[in-house]
Formats: C-alpha cells, structure tokens, sequence
C-alpha cells in the first residue's frame, strides 16, 4: 500500500509538473484575446524586410501561438523563402481545417496567426538562403502526411515544418520545445533532430527524447516537452517555452 501511495504521488507529481506551464499561462491569461479567428489579426508584424527592397534571397521560420485553448500548450510553426530578386515571399504551412492540408503561396511571412504576433525564429540570407530554396520547394512536395492532421500528437503543422527543416541540408533551425508535432516520425523510431547536430525517439509523438547541439536535451510525455539547453544558457517549460539568454539558430550577424 505504501508503494502503490508512493507511485501514485510520482504520478500525480509528473502530471502537475507537465501541466504546470499550460495551467500558468491560462491562469494569466497570457494568451492575446481573440474572440472570433474570421476577426482576428492576420496582419504583418513588420518583422521581415520588404520583399521589393531586398534583391537578397532570403529563409525565415516563424512560429506564433495555435489558435484558442490549444495555445497555451503549443505553438504554430511555417517556413518562408524569398528568392533572389523577387518582390515577395511564399509562405510554407500546413492548416488542419482545409481540404489541402498543405498550403505554399505568395504571403507576408510575418502575419499575426489569428491575432497572436510570430516570433522568429531562424534568419538566413544571401547565398546559402539561394542554395537552401530549391530543396526546400522539394521537401515542401515531398511531405508524406497530405491528408492526414492531428492537432495531438501529430501529424499537424509542426510536423511538416519539421520534415521540411530535415529534408533540407544545411537547413538546421531548432524548433521550440512546445512545437507539439514536431516529434511525429510515424513508422519511425528514431530520426536525427532538426537542428542538424543531434538525435531523437519517438513513439508515435507520444513519448521520447531529444539531444542535440542546438536543442539541447528534451523529454517528451505526451506530447508535452521539457528539458535544458547549455549552448542557448536556457530551460524548457512545457507550454512556456525556452526561457534562454541565446538564440542557437542562425541568424543575420550572429555570432554563434
């Protein structure tokens, strides 16, 4: 009796734990009051430059919180690419509730998803952004789940984004811990992380772990991550995110 006590406080304990960072955020009602998705903000955040006056080509991934309840436990990630000397972007991203699941068309990559603002998270320009844009158009065609969605575990949006950033070599960019999807490998077990130096499993999306140089370490129960980054000097809480001093991704000017 004290043994099936002591295991079920463990139990109650790592599910508090995993729920803790959803619960916090509902709590303070951190996510942006969106009423109604047909009202709600789908305009430029203003962070990417202008497609007309940059010839540069350009790679970007954005994320931004999912849309009603679902964003206090994860995020919605999409790709954009500009090609050299063209004056606007196309915006990569799979959207659950349309009949073609995978969307790749003419956009301003930085809208608001539904009134919540994108943060970027990767930058890359110039020459290896030209290189990067023809496998990224391949990997766009070649993703395996085009009628199949699942908000949880995935397939979803953060799965494409992810299959996407691995068919793409030289297209390392580590997604968030709380990109619920990004795990899904379906038949598979095991495949290497996103951000290139590293290494996952997974069953099913439902749980695994993570290692990688610029994800660091993550453990994933039920879709919901946690974990440490040493090279971004940060944690990962699940629903909150990274909380880190550094931005391992690459970026315009960066330094690592």
């Amino acid at each position: 009796m004290t043994r099936l006590l002591k295991y079920s406080g463990w139990f109650l304990g790592a599910l508090l734990l995993l729920f803790s960072g959803p619960l916090l955020l509902a709590a303070t009602g951190t996510q942006p009051e969106r009423n109604a998705w047909q009202t709600a903000s789908r305009d430029s955040a203003g962070i990417a430059p202008a497609a007309a006056d940059t010839h540069e080509a350009i790679v970007q991934v954005y994320g931004a919180r999912a849309w009603s309840w679902r964003g206090y436990f994860a995020v919605h990630t999409w790709v954009a690419t500009k090609e050299e000397g063209a004056d606007h972007y196309k915006v990569h991203e799979v959207v659950g509730w349309r009949q073609h699941i995978v969307s790749s068309r003419p956009d301003d990559p930085d809208r608001h998803w539904f009134g919540a603002r994108p943060e970027l998270y990767a930058d890359i320009r110039g020459e290896q952004a030209k290189a990067l844009i023809p496998d990224i158009y391949k990997a766009v065609d070649s993703y395996p789940y085009i009628n199949e969605y699942e908000a949880w575990p995935g397939p979803n949006s953060n799965t494409f984004v992810a299959w996407v950033i691995r068919q793409t070599p030289g297209l390392n960019v580590a997604l968030p811990n709380h990109a619920i999807g990004k795990d899904y490998l379906g038949n598979r077990v095991g495949a290497t992380t996103p951000g290139g130096a590293g290494y996952q499993l997974s069953l099913g999306g439902y749980v695994g772990v993570l290692a990688g140089v610029r994800e660091g370490v993550e453990l994933n129960i039920l879709g919901l991550s946690l974990g440490v980054n040493p090279l971004a000097l940060g944690i990962k809480l699940p629903g909150i995110g990274e909380l880190a001093l550094r931005n391992t991704n690459p970026m315009p000017d960066s330094t690592h």
